[in-house]
């Protein structure tokens, strides 16, 4: 077989077309991103981004029932939103393959909560499959549509970060040619309502009890003996690191992490002196093997953000080393909107107006950040709209404007009913779409507003103004937030309304419209060092010890910002940008 450097999110990908998959279907979200990304470049699969992961997750349902194989993917927040298609979706069971990969993301590199969505397989009652590395990532989601079709199932493949974005080696195969079955009506599978949706509880109860005795006799699970005086159960990333961190012991690999092999954990329990959990996040595995009358040793290892080796060999008292020496005293690298970014100049005109911002998620998440400081509340995709809404009604602003800010993708995520529900109880107060054009934050993949599908094929791109007007808002406004003068002036009008406005800031993100402008520089002569530009977030503009700004030429894209706030016209146009940083 042939043998390839993958990421896991790559692997997944593989996996689903070597598998015969006929249909990709999620929302863009790290670290699960790169897996429809790299299934679309593979002939013979139809991929798609969907507005949100609810509607993902419905598509391949539909897809399913149609008597094809389906790949639905999105990030641990995003099952969230999944969640009401996928509780029903198990009693139905699946025509075709029905496979759903989500990213958890131990250690909140990306996301605003840490989840264990091992839970939501328990939970769903939904077989979940974890692998360990890229091979198993291939390996385990070709296994996931097999079961999904024997069992009559949706099944979950769960990844992390560290298994979504290393590389290894993997040996890939062909793509198999899966006959697909007719649609054919069945209310009684099909239809949930109660009196068929009780029948289907009981046919789910069923297929859980298969699927136990399945687990307990799969390859998908295995015992690797050791030495006998410890035995460790284990699943996902941490297998590698307790590999690398307690070389001599016995492990349970768990590969199937729901419905538990719970024969194969007690065969395991009897031949081990000591059993111990490692698992990041929540103790899954650990209760549920309490709950079997097993004794499981304390490891003191924290259910908060990820684990390494070296913290898994210590608490287990042993020396093997972290691969690096921990790096103290580093300058702090806050994340910061990028140079030209259209988003600083609505969030310098909400701080002008001393706005309370509830804002949502996106790289306009960044404005929270000093030295803009704009943003009061962020809580997941769409809450901005209601939580304006919800805090306008207390008016705990006191007589500050209440100010929702929300990018174009997620708008179309979950936005739209926000804003529904203002107009429909006579609401209040001023919602800020961003609109640069993109999903900026995982990767500028297309959107329904940016009028490109996840191929880059061109899409109706959806009018924000248009819709705003027809969901019966009073006032809607389209403004460049490069003119920094004019989002003022339009944040400051229609801030003092007594109705609804929404304010569209229309301008494409820096990153995917290189400006043709000339960076500009500080003539340190006119300079007052007043710090105003600084206090833009603009990358491109530091301070030297001295209190001197200066502005890196290198990384400058003439976006004009820092030019209209400076009121001693001590920023001028240098000409092309040099290969290397500073000013005049």
């Amino acid at each position: 077989m042939a043998r390839s450097l993958m990421s896991g999110n790559e692997a997944v990908a593989r996996g689903a077309w070597e598998s015969g998959v006929f249909v990709g279907v999620g929302y863009p979200g790290t670290p699960s991103t790169e897996v429809l990304e790299n299934l679309s470049k593979y002939d013979d699969v139809t991929c798609q981004w969907a507005p949100n992961e609810k509607v993902a997750a419905e598509v391949g349902a539909g897809v399913s029932y149609g008597g094809k194989r389906t790949l639905v993917t999105m990030k641990h927040v995003g099952l969230n939103v999944a969640a009401d298609p996928l509780f029903t979706l198990s009693y139905i069971g699946v025509g075709g393959g029905y496979v759903l990969l989500v990213a958890d993301d131990p250690g909140m590199h990306s996301s605003q909560n840490e989840q264990d969505s091992r839970n939501y397989a328990a939970f769903a009652k939904v077989p979940m499959l974890e692998p360990s590395d890229s091979q198993e990532a291939l390996d385990f989601t070709r296994a996931a549509f097999e079961i999904s079709e024997q069992f009559d199932t949706p099944v979950l493949i769960r990844s992390t970060t560290r298994i979504s974005h290393s590389k290894s080696l993997v040996e890939v195969g062909e793509r198999n040619t899966v006959a697909s079955a007719e649609f054919k009506q069945h209310p009684g599978k099909w239809v949930m309502m109660p009196a068929n949706a009780r029948a289907r509880r009981v046919d789910l109860e069923a297929r859980m009890e298969r699927l136990s005795a399945f687990s307990n006799e799969c390859d998908l699970n295995r015992i690797e003996m050791r030495d006998p005086a410890l035995g460790v159960v284990v699943s996902g990333i941490v297998y590698e690191y307790v590999r690398e961190a307690l070389p001599e012991a016995s492990i349970l690999k768990i590969g199937m992490v729901n419905p538990l092999p719970e024969a194969l954990i007690t065969e395991f329990a009897s031949k081990v002196d000591r059993l111990a959990v490692v698992e990041e996040l929540d103790p899954y595995l650990s209760s549920r093997l309490r709950s079997l009358g097993i004794d499981v040793v304390e490891t003191g290892l924290s259910t908060i953000g990820e684990l390494t080796p070296g913290l898994i060999s210590r608490a287990f008292g042993a020396t093997t080393p972290e691969l690096r020496d921990e790096i103290s005293d580093l300058p702090p690298r806050p994340p910061l909107l990028c140079p030209g970014c259209p988003h600083r100049g609505v969030y310098w005109a909400l701080g002008k107006l001393k706005a309370v911002v509830t804002g949502d998620i996106g790289c306009y998440t960044l404005g929270a950040l000093p030295p803009l400081s704009a943003m009061d509340t962020c809580v997941c995709m769409g809450a901005s709209v209601g939580m304006a809404h919800g805090l306008g009604i207390t008016g705990a602003a006191e007589g500050r404007p209440v100010v929702g800010v929300i990018g174009d993708s997620t708008f179309a995520h979950s936005g739209i009913t926000g804003v529904l529900d203002m107009v429909y109880n006579g609401a209040a107060g001023t919602i800020v779409i961003l609109d640069n054009r993109t999903t900026a934050m995982t990767g500028h993949q297309g959107n329904p507003v940016s009028g490109k599908t996840l191929s880059g094929a061109p899409a109706p791109a959806l009018d924000l103004a248009a819709l705003c007007s027809a969901l019966g808002v009073d006032s809607v406004r389209t403004v460049d937030p490069l003119d920094m003068t004019a989002t003022l002036a339009v944040l400051t009008e229609e801030t003092k309304r007594d109705t609804l406005s929404v304010i569209i800031a229309k301008s494409p993100c820096a990153l995917i419209v290189r400006s043709d402008a000339d960076p500009v520089a500080i003539d340190e002569e006119l300079c007052t060092r007043c710090g105003v530009c600084v206090r833009l977030g603009c990358p491109a503009i530091m301070k030297l010890p001295s209190g001197q700004p200066v502005i890196d030429t290198a990384i400058c894209v003439g976006c004009g910002q820092c030019v209209q706030v400076c009121r001693y016209d001590a920023i001028v146009t240098v000409g092309p940008a040099c290969d290397f940083g500073g000013g005049l």
